[in-house]
Formats: C-alpha cells, sequence, structure tokens
C-alpha cells in the first residue's frame, strides 16, 4: 500500500485511458445495474466512476456501502458513448477494475456526505470529521491552506521575520473576557490565553526585529455571531520606522496577491479611504458595504425649526435626526415597514419614521423639501428617518439599510468594495457612555489634537485605522505609542490608576526607556478572508474544528467537568451558583 505515490481519483482525465494503477478512497455512490456494479470513488481530489465487470470483483463490491474505504486495481477507459457525465472532472472516463479490497467498513452516516446536505449544523458539528469529507468542506480546507501559503510568500519577500509567541500569558485589555489558566506552581494565580500578541510584537520592534508577522491563534471569551469565533486566527505584522502609509502599501498588495491568485480577480489599488465620523454618518456603521447607496444624511439643519414633536424633543436634547432614501420606496408595504420599525425597536430606537407617510402632516413643505435634497430623494421613493441619540440612530440606521439592500435586492453581486476607514479616534463611549479606548490603548493620538486631549478626548484622531471589504472588517491597526509618558498619561485618561498601570503594564513601560522605535502595524482576520473567498457568511464553515455560538465543541464534548483531584492539585474549588425560588 503507498496512498504517496497513488494516483488520486478526482486528477484522472482522458489522457489517463489505458493506464494501469491502484486508487484509495470512500464509496460515495453505489448502483448496481444487474450485469454490472458501479460506484463513485471520493477522495480529496475529486470522484471517479468505476465500473465492476468481472465475476470476481462484482462479488465483492456486492457488498459494498456508503462510506467504506477501499482499494481499487484497474485501468482507465473511455465510457462508452452517451454515458458521459459532464457534470464531473472525471465524466469522461471510468476505471474498470480488476481487484477490489475493503479496507474498512462504516455504518450508515447520520447525514449524507453531500454539498447540497440539510442536516443540521448541530448534528454535522457532533460529526464534524464526516462534514469535513464533503467536497465543498474539502475545498474550503484546501482554500484557507492556499491563503496561509500566498502570505508566507509575500511576507517573506517583504522581509519579514516570522516568530510565534507564547499562549500563556498576561492579560491585556483587547475589548473581551480572557480566558484565564490556573498555574500549578503559583497558587491562586493565572495565565491568561492571548486575546492578540499585541504588546509582544511591540516588543519585539524594541528587540530590533524591524519586521515581524506570524499566522496567529487568538482566543476571546465572547458572545458569537456568524461571523465571531471563540478561537480565530490573525495574520498578525509590526514593522518599525514606519507609517500609516506604509501599512495601506503592504496590505493593499498582499490583498490584490491574493484576490488574484484564488479568484483571479485585479483589484484597484490603492483603496479609498473615509474617516470614522463620515462613514458612520452616511452609513451608520464603521464597516460599510459600498455594494449599494442608500447613503444616510443628516436632517438636524433641514428640521431645525420644526413643529413636529418627535423630531423638535430630539434635537432639544441634543440627538440627531438622520435619514436615506429609498429607491421607488413608495411601493413599501406597510408590512415591509412594519418590520423594519421592528428592527429599529430591536436595536433600542423608539420607533422607524418615514415620508410621505403619517407624518406627513407634521412637516411643512419647506422641510419636505430640504429632506428631499439632503437625501437626494426622487418622487417614487420613500424617506425613512430615525430620531434619536448620535450613536443609537447610527446603529438603527445602519441595521436599516443593511435590511432594505437585502429585502429590494439593490446589492451589486462579484463586486469586491474594499475601504480604508481612516482616521480613526482614540477614544470613544462604551455601552455604559463611558470613556474607552477606540482600537487600544496602545494606539498613538495624532500630534496636532495633543492639545485637548485631556478637555475633548473624544475629538482626538488617532493614527488607527480599520480594512473593510463589502461590510465586514477584515482587521484593524494602528501606529503605537512609542513614549513612555504619553503611554502612561492615556492609561490614566482611561481610569487606570499608577498601581494598576505599574501591574499590568510595567514590562511594556520598562522596555519603552531602553530605546523604541516608533512602530505600527495590523492583525487582518484570516477567517474572514477565507469566508469572503469561499462565498459563505458562516465563519463555523471556514474552521476545522469550530465551537457553536454556545461555546461548545459538540464532537469533543468539551467543555467538561474535570477530576476532583485536578481541582484540588490547582486549589480550585467549584461553587455552583445558588438557586432561585420561582
Amino acid at each position: 500500500m503507498s496512498g504517496f505515490t497513488a494516483p488520486h481519483c478526482g486528477s484522472l482525465r482522458a489522457s489517463d485511458v489505458g493506464r494501469e494503477l491502484e486508487l484509495y478512497g470512500w464509496v460515495a455512490r453505489r448502483r448496481d445495474h444487474g450485469g454490472l456494479i458501479f460506484i463513485d470513488l471520493r477522495d480529496r481530489w475529486g470522484a471517479v466512476q468505476v465500473v465492476f465487470k468481472s465475476a470476481e470483483t462484482r462479488a465483492v463490491a456486492a457488498d459494498l456501502r456508503l462510506e467504506f474505504v477501499v482499494r481499487i486495481t484497474g485501468m482507465v477507459s473511455r465510457r462508452p458513448a452517451g454515458s458521459e457525465n459532464p457534470a464531473m472532472p472525471t465524466g469522461e472516463i471510468e476505471v474498470e477494475a480488476s481487484e477490489l479490497v475493503i479496507i474498512t467498513r462504516a455504518k450508515t452516516p447520520p447525514f449524507p456526505i453531500e454539498d447540497d446536505t440539510t442536516a443540521d449544523e448541530s448534528i454535522r458539528l457532533k460529526y464534524r470529521y464526516l462534514d469535513l469529507r464533503r467536497p465543498r468542506m474539502q475545498r474550503i480546507l484546501e482554500l484557507r491552506h492556499r491563503v496561509n501559503k500566498i502570505i508566507h510568500t509575500y511576507m517573506d519577500e517583504h522581509e519579514f521575520i516570522e516568530v510565534e509567541t507564547p499562549l500563556l500569558v498576561k492579560g491585556t485589555p483587547e475589548g473581551a473576557r480572557d480566558f484565564i489558566v490556573p498555574s500549578r506552581l503559583h497558587i491562586g494565580e493565572f495565565f491568561a490565553l492571548p486575546q492578540s500578541p499585541q504588546q509582544l510584537k511591540q516588543l519585539l520592534m524594541v528587540s530590533g526585529l524591524g519586521r515581524y508577522y506570524q499566522i496567529a491563534r487568538c482566543l476571546r471569551d465572547e458572545d458569537l455571531r456568524a461571523d465571531r469565533a471563540l478561537e480565530f486566527t490573525q495574520l498578525d505584522l509590526e514593522m518599525s520606522f514606519c507609517d500609516e502609509e506604509d501599512i495601506f502599501t503592504l496590505i493593499e498588495g498582499l490583498w490584490a496577491r491574493i484576490w488574484k491568485e484564488i479568484l483571479d480577480v485585479d483589484l484597484v489599488v490603492p483603496f479609498p479611504r473615509l474617516d470614522m465620523k463620515e462613514t458612520l454618518l452616511r452609513y451608520g456603521t464603521d464597516k460599510p458595504d459600498l455594494r449599494y447607496e442608500l447613503e444616510i444624511a443628516d436632517l438636524g439643519e433641514v428640521l431645525a425649526q420644526t413643529e413636529a414633536q418627535v423630531f423638535k424633543t430630539v434635537l432639544a436634547e441634543g440627538g440627531v435626526v438622520r435619514g436615506f432614501a429609498v429607491p421607488g420606496g413608495k411601493d413599501m408595504t406597510r408590512r415591509e415597514l412594519d418590520d423594519l420599525s421592528t428592527i429599529a425597536k430591536g436595536a433600542g430606537a423608539k420607533g422607524l419614521a418615514w415620508l410621505p407617510g403619517p407624518l406627513d402632516k407634521f412637516v411643512s413643505a419647506s422641510e419636505m423639501e430640504g429632506i428631499k435634497r439632503a437625501t437626494a430623494a426622487g418622487p417614487d421613493d420613500l424617506v425613512l428617518i430615525v430620531a434619536d441619540k448620535r450613536r443609537r440612530a447610527e446603529k438603527v440606521l445602519g441595521l436599516i439599510r443593511q435590511q432594505v439592500a437585502r429585502n429590494r435586492k439593490l446589492i451589486r453581486a462579484n463586486e469586491w468594495r474594499f475601504l480604508w476607514v481612516y482616521p480613526m479616534y482614540l477614544f470613544e463611549e462604551d455601552d455604559e457612555g463611558k470613556l474607552t479606548y477606540g482600537h487600544h490603548p496602545f494606539t498613538s493620538p495624532m500630534e496636532e489634537d495633543l492639545a485637548f486631549i485631556d478637555e475633548v478626548p473624544y475629538d482626538v484622531r488617532a493614527h488607527a485605522y480599520d480594512i473593510v471589504c463589502n461590510g465586514y472588517e477584515l482587521g484593524g491597526g494602528s501606529i503605537r505609542i512609542h513614549d513612555r509618558a504619553l503611554q502612561e498619561k492615556v492609561f490614566e485618561i482611561l481610569g487606570h490608576s499608577r498601581d494598576s498601570i505599574r501591574e499590568r503594564f510595567g514590562h511594556l513601560l520598562d522596555a519603552f526607556e531602553y530605546g523604541v522605535p516608533p512602530h505600527g502595524g495590523i492583525a487582518p482576520g484570516i477567517d474572514r478572508i477565507v469566508m469572503m473567498l469561499a462565498g459563505t457568511e458562516n465563519i463555523r464553515d471556514v474552521i476545522a474544528f469550530p465551537k457553536t455560538q454556545s461555546h461548545q465543541d459538540l464532537m469533543l464534548g468539551a467543555p467538561s467537568p474535570v477530576d476532583q483531584a485536578q481541582l484540588e492539585e490547582l486549589h480550585i474549588k467549584v461553587v455552583p451558583p445558588q438557586k432561585t425560588d420561582r
């Protein structure tokens, strides 16, 4: 048995006719035509039809069932005229078996090993090793391999050195909960699993490495969604003596290489740029999909003197009124509008207004004309409007804009619209209205904005940037702070005490005392890149062994309890939550 040198099922073609060979694979289909038995034999490279004509091979083949693993010895021949299968790359030929050996038998799978399966995702994840046999999943794994290979080649061409960083680290503020690991030797102390190698790659710049990268595994204990996973992989890179333009040029070149080699698509570079405030105003999100228009307009000036109470009250309280025109939207049904209102309320808004509509009698003719001008609404268009606090209005209109584009099929297919969101801002509000960092606390502020960092911190722009494509954030990065005093000041503005700064960041600040170069980087997510290239909206499709949205590995049965002895060795006691009477 020599599987390494054996030909692949899916690689055989008409040029192989007359070739004697040995094949290994799984039985994908079986058909008994009386005097002849046919199977489709499948491996990673595809499938080929095998025919059993002799009495000896038919006797063995009669026992075959789906997913049996077999060895076939035989000769490649042309299929009889009229029996070719153009749907298969190997459809011109078949293999006439002279010998069949059943290597292992298989139970009936819990779902068909086919691309068009209707099996529930939970079943497929429980039997992930079977799900991965499906041709589509094999293609995705190969696609991911090819992307990684391109990255390694490209980074090497640009003189980056691959360095592996540890998985047991000290917790850092990256915007999500850390996964923590108890130390057996240091009782009551814990490692954290890295949310990213952020401080380590900065320390590599202090070390003089100059250009670092790795395809890094990162972990964040956060709520999941279709494009987010607990364990994810990113291209982590950092370079010294650079500015934003260096990062932009590097990444645009890499994206152009990947899209050309994988999809044969020529991307137009450089990518356009839009600052964060403009992005949130026009698209209601920091990761806009530019494959459709529906641009949002601020209607505050138009409605500054309005008597429409729903708008007047919000503007008086410092809120905003914003909206966008839906092309031909006057034909939208009341049910469609109610569904959009439900989305708005689900995102925290009091509701959704539209013009023409119930509010017509409260809006003056001049205000109506001003709204049409601001939103570029035509005579057959409908204007959707939200009046609320700025952050909420942005969020709600972003969701409404996205849903309208889907409902009305406005998204242009086969289009790749990349965008740099730049510049961004050093600080932002968290969900509780408190000051927090935009990217992370190591991001360098714009020098000209430092003068008012104490008085109006939310207006301080940062040397920070996101790369976005078709509504997905593919990665974020920044030029880092390399001055100890400025770094300490940013920590203090964020509310860290001197003791906390020393405890959490002392190693980085100490390193800044020994000659640190200006440096910056970015960390694009490989899972999302592969997801887009593969044409799927579910990130679990591109991860070999993913967790569910409820943080479970259904195949391995994890997480699971551990032995009491292990807990005692780590001096850990599990305290179950108290039951409350209902």
